[in-house]
């Protein structure tokens, strides 16, 4: 039985209350008996002188000696009518060692005594002053020996000793086999059901069902009922979406290869003589690329994680630029949205140039979409800045803002899309790739006057490959 396990340590305790108990029972038990031993001397003693006294004659030697043997003392001091009498005498082996008068004696300092006799191997001579009994004079005084005391003492604390310990250890072991039974072993049930759920989460024949009698034993039954059902619940919706997305994996693999196809024939339909088909060329091959781009944009987010970033320092102000410079030349009606920056020309950040790029052309792509859906003119401006822990670029349009339905599942995939034939994929991955920085992309405001969001990455890198971990997740 090893210490670290509950069996052992309550064992222990079992053992270390067991003999503190023994010691709150032995030390005045020895106390009280070396009392009653001594008070017993004075009676006899007392008895002995008492019966002399009533003679009114002088007694032989041998008696005399033979009293004060049974007394078990060297001899015996009565104070009566407050005169001091020596009654009873024999020579005294040795000098007085100590005086103990039990009239004044304490409960702490009886202890004290009774522990020092028992201590004391030496047989010294002490003097022990007390109280005649039925008031048959002011003080009784006897002189007597330690040793018989101290074995007398010995022989009643291994009594007590056998006694209470038998009971003692009757009680540990009754008590450890009901610890045992109401605890542990409920215990050990609760541990055998998780090791067995921990080797087949899926099967749910392996959920324990709560049966324990304790009440927090059965708290703890159901709530780690109601974890399991949520984990087998959720892992058989991981795997049947795992399933389904592999499904559409490879659909959008093979669509995206037909539609690539048929966008070459499409640009070919812009040479057509004629007008009506020149005139449906764009549209039909806009509508293609939309969905080319779709396919991609699903196999890119169907991947199982993103590479870890790869950090450098770069011009903040340039990669901007760049994403204008793209947007700019995407755009469907030219001059409709006017783009600005507003970046101090030598802010360099330390981050993946290339996943930074990703982010802010998602949210700019966003931004200038939203606009031209409105048909009127707007505006997107890209800011950005320094504070002492981190970097900040807020994204900012004029836009119609977002509707209730957008912002509640802004940053869930195929459910966050503001537009018609969108997958709501963009800010999935821009806020996943965020993360991966350590970093966050939070929405700041979204109205009627447009949409500010705004990503943070900090300025100290901690381990990336947990962060890589987050953007996974």
């Amino acid at each position: 039985m090893r210490l670290n396990t509950i069996s052992g340590r309550f064992a222990a305790l079992t053992t270390m209350f067991v003999i503190l108990a023994e010691l709150f029972i032995l030390l005045p038990s020895l106390a009280g008996f070396r009392l009653d031993y001594l008070e017993s001397r004075l009676e006899r003693a007392q008895i002995a002188s008492l019966a002399l006294l009533a003679t009114d004659e002088s007694i032989a030697l041998d008696l005399e000696s033979e009293l004060l043997q049974t007394a078990g003392v060297f001899n015996v001091v009565l104070r009566r009518n407050d005169v001091r009498q020596l009654v009873l005498s024999s020579p005294i082996p040795g000098p007085i060692a100590a005086t103990y008068d039990l009239r004044s004696e304490g409960v702490l300092h009886t202890i004290d005594d009774s522990l020092v006799a028992l201590a004391d191997r030496q047989n010294r001579v002490i003097r022990v002053i007390g109280a005649p009994v039925n008031q048959a004079g002011q003080l009784i005084e006897v002189t007597m020996e330690t040793a018989p005391l101290r074995q007398a003492m010995i022989d009643y604390g291994l009594r007590l000793l056998a006694v209470s310990a038998a009971f003692s250890i009757l009680t540990a072991v009754l008590l450890f086999t009901a610890a045992q039974r109401m605890i542990l072993v409920p215990i050990r049930r609760v541990i055998t059901h998780m090791s067995a759920y921990a080797s087949a989460p899926e099967d749910s024949r392996h959920i324990i069902i709560p049966d324990a009698r304790l009440a927090e034993l059965r708290e703890a039954e159901t709530a780690l009922q109601s974890m399991q059902q949520t984990v087998t619940s959720s892992l058989k919706q991981k795997e049947r979406m795992a399933l389904l997305g592999q499904a559409i994996a490879k659909i959008s693999h093979d669509l995206r290869n037909i539609l690539t196809t048929a966008q070459i024939f499409a640009d070919r339909l812009e040479d057509s003589a004629d007008p009506k088909v020149r005139r449906a060329a764009p549209k039909l091959v806009n509508s293609i690329t939309r969905a080319v781009n779709l396919c991609e944009t699903t196999l890119a987010f169907g991947k199982a994680e993103e590479p870890a970033p790869t950090l450098s320092r770069f011009n903040l102000a340039q990669l901007a630029a760049e994403v204008i410079e793209a947007e700019t030349l995407a755009g469907e009606a030219a001059g409709q949205v006017e783009f600005l920056t507003d970046i101090p020309p030598s802010l360099v950040i330390r981050a993946d140039r290339d996943q930074l790029y990703r982010v802010l052309a998602n949210l700019a792509r966003n931004a200038r979409q939203a606009i031209e859906a409105t048909g009127a003119p707007g505006i997107v401006e890209i800011g950005a800045g320094e504070a002492e822990a981190d970097w900040w670029i807020k994204v900012c349009d004029s836009g119609p803002g977002l509707p209730d339905k957008a912002r509640e599942y802004l940053f869930k995939p195929f459910t966050g899309s503001t537009r018609r034939g969108g997958t709501g994929l963009g800010l999935t991955i821009a806020a996943d790739l965020v993360r991966g920085h350590g970093g966050r992309l939070d929405l700041l405001r979204s109205d009627v006057e447009g949409s500010q969001f705004c990503i943070h990455i900090p300025r100290g890198m901690a381990d990336l490959s947990a962060r890589a971990d987050a953007a996974a997740r």
